[in-house]
């Protein structure tokens, strides 16, 4: 019976990043630096688990609460959760929080220790992902302890209208039988009504929060010339998600990456112009020839990010010129060796080196930094910012199960973040900016990955291309 199973959900791919549901962010709260992973819950209502690693000893509590992140509810914040130090790491604190509903929400952060109180809040995108079946086993069990209780309840009912009047020791007579058969048939007709009637109610359950699974929205792309058209449709998620309600992440509507399959030897990092409700536009540059896959991040107005997810068989283009923040970046074809490369020689003579802080596991959050080195091997005096922030990174895995895009100050995007009120790293572009950039990510799998590293110097944006095996 259908309506015995329990409903289990399980996250798939992440809203704003494909196939990696964990949010990690990294930043300041007051005094404290704090590095944040949230991992959301698969089902709504349902409770996101939190790990706050503090960078120095000092901070002695740490509280997370859930907030939506507009609305009324925005204002109405409950009672804290207080975070639990870890035994095998005092500068490590977990916990969990309710998510109640679909929607874009923030965790809010709250360190204190020796040197005050600090705060940070963390844009989540809470949706639920994808339902799984109980397993069989443990329904057929269900089932079995079903039909005991009801042979049971016939049974004892039977008996009652059998027996239950005459005298001790009295054998029922064959009026006794009948009676007690008639109504054991009457509550068996009785009870698989019942059982009929859960049945139904429980499909009836399960199609409503099948409509509420999250969908994400459809992009179409199309190719006249050298003039690619994105258009976007909503499949029918929920009645308020709109198609042109998008606000800018770093300056600009859609952050749209070209990479081209299988082979990921041709990278393109553009930003469509949003020409009516739902429909980006732009010219190509220059493009060699192949099936390209398109993922293209947007943020609603609510701070909820999607990425929208297609593929386009490109001809030849001899399109414009890059300009602005756009960028492209030339490789080899992967190679699924199983080792990491560390460094990475770009057309002008600068390299960049990876320099990860330990061995690359599945299912751990850690730091990733990436140096940029001139061609006599010195940091460049010119270091500016891309897009507001020292550098950008898209971490993708050769299968094309997992797509993120990351910052400086983790998984989040920088509109969400701005709409919390937290504070973010945006220097002007002053002279001294670093020559190294660190991005804080945790791979939702292992496998063969490629990672996309973007930094600026003078007018010059560099593409790193890193091959990373996670164990």
């Amino acid at each position: 019976m259908r309506f015995l199973l329990v409903l289990f959900l399980l996250a798939g791919g992440a809203s704003a990043h494909i196939g990696s549901p964990d949010v990690f962010m990294e930043g300041p709260a007051g005094p404290y630096s704090l590095f944040v992973t949230v991992q959301p819950p698969s089902v709504i209502p349902g409770i996101a688990q939190i790990q706050v690693r503090v960078s120095a000893p000092g901070v002695s509590q740490v509280a997370a609460t859930p907030l939506a992140m507009t609305g009324p509810a925005s204002r109405l914040a409950p009672i804290a959760d207080q975070l639990v130090p870890s035994k095998d790491d005092p500068q490590t604190f977990n916990g969990a929080v309710w998510l109640m509903q679909t929607g874009s929400w923030q965790v809010r952060i709250q360190a204190q220790g020796t040197q005050g109180v600090g705060t940070i809040s963390v844009p989540i995108p809470a949706l639920a992902r994808r339902s799984l079946a109980m397993p069989e086993a443990l329904g057929a069990l269900l089932l079995g302890l079903t039909a005991l209780l009801v042979f049971g309840l016939v049974a004892i009912t039977g008996a009652a209208v059998r027996e239950a009047q005459l005298e001790p020791g009295v054998a029922p007579d064959k009026g006794h039988r009948w009676r007690g058969r008639l109504v054991m048939a009457g509550v068996l007709l009785l009870v698989l009504g019942m059982v009929w009637f859960g049945n139904s109610w429980w499909n009836s359950e399960a199609q409503d929060y099948s409509e509420r699974i999250y969908k994400p929205l459809q992009i179409t792309p199309s190719l006249t010339g050298a003039k690619l058209t994105l258009h976007i449709t909503d499949p029918g998620w929920l009645p308020w998600r709109k198609i042109d309600d998008f606000i800018p992440d770093h300056g600009h509507l859609m952050h749209l990456y070209l990479i081209r399959e299988p082979q990921m030897d041709r990278i393109f990092h553009l930003h469509p112009e949003m020409t009516g409700p739902g429909v980006f536009a732009l010219d190509l540059p220059v493009m060699d020839a192949g099936k390209y896959g398109l993922y293209a991040d947007v943020v609603h107005a609510d701070g909820f990010p999607e990425t929208l997810t297609a593929t386009l068989t490109i001809p030849e283009v001899k399109g414009r010129a890059l300009e602005g923040d756009d960028a492209m970046a030339t490789a080899a074809p992967v190679q699924e060796t199983g080792t990491t490369t560390r460094e990475f020689t770009l057309p002008d003579g600068y390299r960049m080196r990876f320099m990860p802080a330990g061995p690359l596991v599945a299912k751990r959050a850690q730091l990733f930094r990436f140096e940029l080195l001139d061609p006599q091997g010195n940091a460049p005096r010119d270091m500016r910012l891309y897009m507001g922030m020292t550098g950008h990174a898209a971490f993708v895995k050769t299968d094309g199960s997992v797509f993120a895009h990351i910052h400086p100050n983790g998984s989040v995007s920088m509109a969400a973040v701005m709409m919390t009120g937290s504070p973010h790293d945006m220097p002007g572009m002053e002279a001294g900016l670093p020559d190294t950039v660190q991005f804080p990510y945790g791979f939702p799998s292992a496998g063969h990955y490629r990672i996309f590293v973007q930094m600026k110097h003078g007018d010059t944006i560099e593409t790193g291309v890193f091959d990373a095996f996670v164990g």
